[in-house]
């Protein structure tokens, strides 16, 4: 039997994870979308040839509900929600540090609740989901969840124990290159370099190095070992790093993110 699916709030994720979907297979006439502003609403329907429909509306007719609204919208949401939402509707939502029990609550006793913290590289299919199941959440509803952020990415199951160290890793996780490549480019300008062609420099040289990472199998420390000759260039610069406590840095970094994550689930934002 086919599914209906709705992308309720489609901002940038929503859309990314929409247009992913149908490039993975859905039919169109299978997926809802609900925006805020008609306009929205009316540009979704053109570039996709979805059905763009209210909350109430694709909390009624899909089988599967994404809320992928902002944190802070979410109680909002729930409320115009909360009268059409049967009990035997899988719903996922895509907002940080919001656990399920929050859902569940607010939500017909026995809904199944899926949460997902997914990456803004779902905009270049190059996300990493991380999926958690709620207390009624089954294991063909994980299924169900993969078989969706798939489209735009890898997908990983952990507990929701684990979803506040998983934001501060991954969904926070790409703009911490971002400032890194920022940082350097910036050297490169002060070793003597024009700006696009440092640019140019350290965005291949990153793509290399996660391509590496991600096929050769080898440990990081491996390959940082495999550029570090003794006495060398990279040995002098990683000596620097170290004198600058830029481990510890960033280890602080990521237990900063890991802790607001759990301030947002505690309503302290």
């Amino acid at each position: 039997m086919t599914q209906k699916v709705a992308v309720l709030g489609t901002g940038k994720i929503g859309e990314a994870l929409l247009s992913g979907m149908i490039r993975g297979g859905w039919a169109p006439s299978d997926l809802l979308v609900t925006a805020r502003r008609s306009e929205r609403a009316e540009q979704l329907r053109a570039r996709y040839g979805v059905e763009a429909v209210s909350n109430p509306e694709a909390a009624k007719a899909a089988d599967t509900l994404i809320l992928t609204v902002k944190p802070q919208d979410m109680g909002t949401l729930l409320t115009e929600l909360a009268p059409h939402v049967p009990a035997d509707r899988l719903v996922i939502s895509g907002a940080a540090g919001i656990p399920t029990s929050y859902f569940e609550e607010r939500l017909a006793a026995g809904t199944p609740v899926v949460r997902v913290m997914t990456n803004t590289p779902a905009l270049v299919d190059e996300a990493m989901s991380v999926i958690s199941a709620g207390t009624h959440a089954t294991g063909a509803h994980l299924t169900r969840a993969e078989e969706i952020f798939s489209g735009v990415g890898k997908t990983l199951r952990v507990p929701e124990s684990q979803q506040d160290a998983c934001t501060a890793l991954s969904g926070s996780g790409p703009a911490y290159f971002y400032f890194l490549v920022e940082a350097m480019t910036d050297a490169g300008i002060l070793l003597g370099l024009p700006r696009d062609k440092a640019h140019d420099l350290i965005v291949q040289a990153a793509i290399g190095a996660a391509v590496m990472l991600r096929d050769s199998g080898e440990h990081p420390v491996t390959l940082r070992e495999n550029v570090t000759s003794p006495a060398g260039t990279t040995i002098n610069a990683i000596r620097e790093l170290e004198n600058h406590g830029v481990r510890a840095a960033l280890i602080a970094a990521l237990e900063a993110a890991r802790d607001r994550s759990r301030e947002l689930a505690t309503g302290n934002g």
